[in-house]
């Protein structure tokens, strides 16, 4: 089969591979779609934490089932996705119901080669059903889980103000699922192409442009006064986590669903003041991605209108690096095997 390898930052190189056999306990698929991550470009450029090189990356994916191994009421042919976070049932997360953060994790196409091959083989445990679904919708459950986990984590109540901080897949996919928990959602970003699509396509309450002198004033004027109780940050980016404190209202929750490489900080009084709580969302669990699939299933989540490019498997070299230029207008590209 042929398989797709990073070699290094900024490099791709295709390799023959035999065909992957199952083993005990796992499941074997034959590929139809791996979406492309910001996880996905971040390493390809070289700056995504806990990455080594050589690595085959993909870990948003979708296929059709060949051996669903010891994992029951499975049946060949079936579109399926994967949890791709593999953990080990043993340690302190994992007994405390969070596997999602597992002391010894393994992040498929991140920490452990990936989906971008024509087949796979996954933990027979880590299988979710289609029910119903297609292909392009099943590869973008787990960045929408993301989303759904980050706004589990900010434990968001109707009526209220969230800021999300990032219009990205991630940062949309947050606002989708704090609209669909009952928010008023505000979406920050600094691309305005990526502020008319929240506003054209998620509904959501009203947007902001960061580089606007006055944005902490709009957000203030936006929410009466109180600022937003929740802020998720999405970017992943230093200087805008540093920045996000002040959004954020009185007894308010920070959420970081984006990760970057360095120490963050922000002033302490200012933070102390607000009796802060601060949470990191990482990965997501099986309830989020049966979230996602439910609300995908009652039209809560129109999942089409994230990819705005496709492409086959054999032109991914050519066309990668250019995704991580912003004016491409990528929001999600999708590979088709």
């Amino acid at each position: 089969m042929k398989t797709l390898v990073c070699t290094a930052p900024g490099h791709f190189a295709f390799r023959e591979d035999a065909l992957p056999e199952a083993g005990a306990g796992n499941a074997r698929i034959r590929l139809k779609r791996v979406g492309i991550c910001g996880t996905d470009l971040h390493a390809f450029e070289g700056t995504q934490p806990f990455f080594s090189y050589p690595r085959i990356l993909g870990h948003e994916l979708s296929g059709a089932l060949i051996d669903s191994g010891s994992a029951e009421g499975f049946e060949p042919g079936e579109l399926v996705t994967i949890i791709p976070y593999f953990s080990c049932g043993t340690c302190i997360a994992c007994r405390s119901g969070k596997p999602n953060c597992c002391v010894s994790i393994q992040v498929f196409g991140v920490h452990i080669d990936g989906g971008m091959r024509e087949e796979i083989v996954a933990p027979a445990g880590s299988l979710l059903h289609g029910q119903g679904l297609n292909a392009d919708e099943l590869a973008l459950v787990e960045p929408l889980a993301i989303g759904a986990h980050g706004v589990r984590r900010a434990n968001v109540q109707p009526g209220e103000f969230v800021l999300v901080i990032g219009a990205g897949p991630i940062g949309l996919g947050t606002m989708e699922l704090a609209r669909i928990a009952g928010a008023r959602v505000i979406a920050l970003d600094i691309n305005t192409d990526r502020l008319r699509f929240c506003q054209e396509h998620l509904g959501v309450h009203a947007v902001v442009n960061g580089t606007d002198k006055d944005a902490v004033e709009q957000v203030k004027a936006i929410t009466n006064g109180d600022f937003p109780t929740v802020v998720i940050d999405a970017t992943g980016n230093l200087r805008a986590i540093n920045s996000g404190i002040q959004y954020l209202a009185h007894g308010g929750r920070y959420v970081l669903i984006g990760l970057q490489k360095e120490a963050f900080s922000f002033s302490h009084p200012e933070f102390h003041k607000r009796e802060s709580t601060l949470l990191s969302s990482r990965n997501a669990v099986k309830d989020d991605f049966e979230h996602v699939i439910r609300s995908m299933k009652k039209g809560s989540i129109r999942p089409q209108t994230y990819i705005t490019h496709t492409i086959r498997f054999d032109e991914v070299p050519a066309q990668f690096e250019s995704w991580l230029n912003p004016a491409s207008g990528v929001i999600k590209a999708m590979v088709h095997f």
